[in-house]
């Protein structure tokens, strides 16, 4: 059984409040989870205390047993210290895509005629 430590929605609409929740993978984002482990509340202001509660030693404890946590969540780990920041290197990601490369080879193939 897959594991993945991840954000349950709650909260009514337009007003999102999460939960921190240990749920088979297979699960429903908001359905059947195995434990709750903490809240989160984006609409806080980041310096407020309560905007995110979390059990670290219940977080490390689950990822020991092999649950995996979402990127956000890892994020939100990474936060209160339980666990080292990680480290997002995609570069392919930053590469302009397909018509921004034509624009620009349109453009240099422009500028050197304009020039002459």
């Amino acid at each position: 059984m897959a594991l993945k430590i991840r954000l349950a929605r709650w909260g009514a609409k337009k007003r999102p409040f999460y939960r921190i929740v240990v749920a088979d993978a297979r699960a429903p984002r908001d359905g059947r989870f195995v434990e709750k482990i903490g809240t989160f509340d984006p609409l806080k202001p980041s310096e407020d205390a309560n905007r995110l509660t979390i059990d670290v030693e219940k977080a490390k404890d689950w990822m020991t047993k092999g649950a995996q946590p979402t990127d956000r969540v890892m994020k939100l780990l990474a936060s209160v210290g339980a666990v080292e920041k990680p480290v997002y290197n995609n570069p392919e990601k930053a590469k302009p895509k397909k018509k921004a490369q034509e624009r620009a080879a349109a453009e240099a193939a422009k500028a050197p005629a304009e020039a002459a």
